[in-house]
């Protein structure tokens, strides 16, 4: 079994400080960053918002369920990487010749969450990247749990990978007293929950 890494949105606007915080994002971060500079992946996939004109996902007034404030906007700072795993991959491209990172970008002009709606600087979509690469199974982690990471996961073995989400390794937006929910729907789709580092 070929495993990959699944990073997803580790960006400025999703950690404290950005335009729409997850609590704990910061620390996500740094955790996430030491699994990319570590030795146990040897493929790693980082997603991206990447906003230039995704319609009714931004507003004035957001719900905070389909609409959000205005995040993650193409070539903006908020839209970068945090320090933390831009960090991390420079190390792990530095000292690891054998290990591959690539970014997907998505959203750009509509309401992409999963991380599958996304596709590189070549245009190719992340299912085909990773079984290029012979991976048929595959970690997610990053930001927020109960959003883009649950429907990057869902999306993962809905096409034939074998998931798992790493919960130490993300935040989620909603309270815990309402993440049972989102915990039941991933188990159910047979996506496996990793608590604990």
């Amino acid at each position: 079994m070929s495993k990959a890494l699944i990073v997803v949105d580790l960006q400025v606007d999703f950690c404290e400080g950005g335009n729409l915080p997850v609590v704990g994002g910061n620390e996500v971060a740094t955790r996430v960053s030491n699994l990319i500079a570590g030795p146990d992946y040897k493929v790693i996939a980082v997603t991206k918002d990447w906003h230039i004109n995704p319609g009714s996902h931004f507003a004035q007034v957001p719900d905070y369920k389909d609409s959000w404030p205005v995040h993650c906007v193409a070539g903006t700072l908020g839209a970068r990487l945090h320090k933390d795993i831009h960090s991390a991959q420079k190390e792990a491209s530095g000292w690891q010749k054998n290990k591959t990172i690539e970014y997907f970008h998505k959203g750009m002009y509509s309401a992409d969450y999963s991380g599958f709606d996304g596709v590189n600087s070549n245009e190719v979509p992340l299912e085909f990247w990773l079984r290029a690469y012979g991976v048929d199974a595959v970690d997610i982690v990053g930001l927020a749990f109960d959003y883009c990471v649950k429907e990057t996961a869902l999306d993962a073995v809905g096409r034939g990978f074998t998931t798992r989400v790493l919960t130490y390794y993300t935040a989620a937006v909603r309270p815990e007293s309402e993440l049972d929910g989102i915990r039941d729907e991933l188990l159910d789709s047979e996506v496996k929950l990793v608590v604990g580092a």
